[in-house]
């Protein structure tokens, strides 16, 4: 293996309820803790790895609530964007 990985993070511009919407109303991305595999897979760090902790520890060790991790894997890549660009319009 060379070159970069496939892991994305990124934060929604809204809340932790408006960034659960959004996974939730993709078809694509598997949700799961565990970013390998080889199908797409999408996570809420704060809600999955991370929901032990308190929202001001979490922010400590830089986990907002509205983080996203995304592990790209072997879908096509127009439909990955098509997929995400729909469910982030409907936020």
């Amino acid at each position: 293996m060379k070159g970069f990985g496939g892991v994305v993070s990124f934060e929604i511009d809204g809340d932790m309820k408006m960034t659960s919407a959004f996974i939730d109303r993709l078809h694509l991305p598997y949700i799961a803790p565990s970013l390998g595999g080889v199908e797409t897979l999408i996570e809420q760090p704060a809600l999955m790895s991370y929901y032990e902790l308190t929202p001001e520890d979490r922010a400590a060790i830089g986990i907002a609530d509205e983080l996203v991790r995304l592990s790209l894997g072997v879908e096509d890549a127009d439909d990955l964007i098509a997929d995400l660009n729909q469910a982030l319009a409907s936020i």
